[in-house]
């Protein structure tokens, strides 16, 4: 390969040339200095006497040397030095007795060399140095600009991806994924392909150009990505959307292009793209500057390379997004993205499976139940379950076992489900109302019919919460069914009920129970049609592929906040009615709590006077079976990290 030609051609050239000769037109103008004052010979002879010269060296007739003290030199405008330089004059006789009166003085007489001023290499550097660098500089900044397609390796179109290989990294496969089996099996006949092509070839098949894989965050689609390539052991090329834009506009189609080369280079092999809906949402909304958005562009090109597979070339592109609702259509169609592969949070028997993974490497004690565990934790996702065992691990690390136990994993549960707690120091007065209200809460837990069973009652201050109730159900829920609804509204009022009850007023310790009740009540009213005055529409929705669906008339949304209020204020009186006529079981579980301050499942239903599954709650409402079978979905309901109560 030549060199290449200069940025500008002749003109670049002339350019170069003008900037040499300005800079050897300045440089000629700096005056070479030594530092050294010149001094009349006779002055220095004067100075001898005196005694004043330390040293002095010689070559013909000029003189150098250092006086002891600073000396100004006569009839000069010049500063004291104590360097100086002198000539011997040419009508000095040559016997002259300067050596002796030196030897005499105990000057220093030596041979060595003069002191010229600069050095060559200082003129070389001078004269030239500016230009050089300046020229060096433009030349850097041109190449970066030009897109990086050939102008070097740093170039900013250069792909950013990193690639993994089974012989230069950590090889992860399918025995590193647990709990999401569907996803898995669907994963491995891309797996087949890349392993026997011919297999499929021989049968006129093709392999799905993309995989798109879908699930909310944490519940492995990154790690299912990269145990494809390693199962397949093939190169696998990993880059986030985001990394595709860059200010300059045409950066991030000329990383896709880059991308794509070296795939197809190293094939066969796969292409990861994390948070597609970083560059691939839909073209075309408010934020969009036409063909020149940067976006927009890179968007293009990805739908130009992935047209560009004929199927032969033994590149699979996978892609994982949180929001596959907001995609361009013309991504998913037939011949892209063909496959969408849904990742969802793992079952019980899943998240037991998760916990083996990730303690492979962390000793277990004898006591700890990873079945039980994966049974406390509905909702938890293998991101979730990874930081549970490294939470375990530390606070048994801090607490000195040899082992992780039990004990380690529930406090590491409470901890992150329920809160660190806080050192505060709380007035009697205020402990007695905060075990009134959690009493309260869990009481109504206990007799509610079909309510999630009571795990945890707490007056410990944890997190933003004075006390906490945490409640979770026997097995994991996919649908929720009126009756349960209703008894969640209840359940969450019961402190603010038990506070009027017992005290006559009502405090702010309610706040979040309140934004939680009016959460589920609005959804109830406007996306699940549970109420006969609204009907079976949907008046309320966040997701974008339902346009029909909203905005609501001023009429509707009156009609709304109507049923919304109806349904809080019968359940606010159901609570009041159930905690009037159990008193007794909220005073004695208040005291039991106000004692222990913090009591499992076993013993907060004794101290409500309840033996575990004779409680009213835990029968199943109007003869219906534990788990109902109606299907609308409450995500925030099941999810563990919120629990079902507290007291702020």
């Amino acid at each position: 390969m030549g060199m290449p030609r200069p940025p500008g051609g002749r003109r670049f050239i002339y350019f170069v040339v003008a900037l040499l000769a300005l800079n050897f037109l300045f440089a000629s103008l700096v005056p070479q200095s030594t530092d050294r004052a010149e001094v009349p010979y006779s002055q220095f002879l004067s100075e001898v006497d005196k005694n004043n010269v330390k040293e002095v060296f010689a070559k013909g007739d000029s003189l150098q040397g250092e006086f002891k003290n600073k000396v100004k030199p006569q009839d000069s405008k010049d500063d004291a030095e104590v360097k100086f330089t002198t000539f011997r004059p040419a009508f000095a006789p040559a016997d002259d007795t300067l050596l002796n009166q030196l030897r005499e003085k105990g000057v220093i007489v030596s041979a060595k060399a003069l002191d010229s001023g600069r050095s060559i290499w200082a003129d070389l550097l001078l004269f030239f140095g500016p230009t050089l660098l300046l020229v060096g500089l433009f030349v850097f900044l041109a190449r970066r600009a030009a897109g990086g397609g050939a102008a070097g390796l740093g170039g900013l179109g250069r792909s950013r991806a990193k690639r993994y290989d089974a012989a230069t990294g950590t090889r992860t496969t399918f025995a590193d994924v647990a709990g999401i089996d569907e996803a898995e099996d669907e994963l491995e006949e891309v797996v087949d392909f890349l392993k026997n092509p011919d297999k499929y070839r021989s049968l006129g098949a093709m392999i799905p150009k993309g995989v798109l894989l879908s699930g909310q965050p944490g519940t492995g689609k990154t790690l299912l990505a990269r145990a494809v390539a390693g199962e397949a052991n093939v190169p696998f090329f990993s880059i986030s959307a985001s990394e595709f834009i860059e200010m300059v506009v045409g950066v991030g189609a000329s990383r896709v292009r880059d991308l794509f080369t070296q795939a197809k280079t190293a094939a066969p092999s796969i292409i990861f793209i994390d948070e597609l809906d970083a560059i691939g949402r839909q073209r075309g909304g408010g934020a969009s500057l036409g063909g020149h958005d940067e976006r927009e562009q890179t968007l293009n090109q990805i739908l130009t390379e992935m047209d560009g597979f004929d199927g032969s070339e033994g590149v699979i592109v996978l892609a994982s997004t949180n929001r596959p609702d907001v995609l361009d259509s013309a991504l998913l169609r037939p011949g892209r993205f063909d496959r969408r592969v849904t990742v969802n949070p793992p079952d019980v028997e899943g998240r037991e499976k998760i916990l083996q993974v990730h303690t492979r490497s962390v000793p277990l004690a004898d006591d700890v139940d990873l079945k039980g565990i994966a049974a406390t934790a509905p909702g938890m996702v293998g991101a979730d379950l990874r930081n549970l065992v490294n939470e375990a691990a530390l606070l048994a690390a801090k607490s000195g076992h040899k082992q992780v136990e039990s004990a380690d994993f529930y406090n590491a549960f409470e901890k992150i489900v329920l809160g660190t707690e806080r050192r505060i120091t709380l007035s009697h007065e205020e402990r007695e109302r905060t075990a009134y209200h959690e009493g309260g809460h869990a009481l109504l837990g206990m007799l509610e019919p079909g309510a999630d069973p009571v795990r945890k009652v707490s007056i410990v201050p944890r997190g933003r919460a004075l006390g906490v109730t945490f409640q979770s159900p026997e097995s994991d829920r996919y649908g929720y069914d009126t009756a349960y609804l209703l008894g969640r509204i209840v359940g969450a009022l019961g402190g603010r009920a038990a506070e009027e009850i017992v005290y006559g007023s009502v405090t702010t310790g309610a706040e979040s129970d309140l934004q939680q009740v009016t959460s589920i009540a609005r959804s109830m009213v406007g996306r699940w049609g549970m109420s006969d005055q609204i009907g079976l529409v949907t008046v309320i929705t966040d997701e974008p592929q339902y346009p029909g669906a909203g905005p609501a008339s001023e009429a509707t949304r009156e009609l709304i906040d109507q049923e919304v209020r109806r349904i809080v204020e019968e359940c606010y009186s159901r609570a009041v009615t159930q905690l009037r006529e159990n008193r007794e079981r909220l005073d004695g579980l208040a005291r039991e709590l106000l004692v222990r301050e913090t009591l499992d499942e076993g013993a907060a239903y004794r101290a409500a006077g309840f033996e575990r599954g004779s409680a009213p709650g835990d029968r199943p409402p109007h003869g219906m079976l534990k788990e109902p079978s109606v299907t609308p979905q409450l995500d925030q309901l099941a999810a563990p990290e919120r629990p079902a109560s507290s007291s702020e």
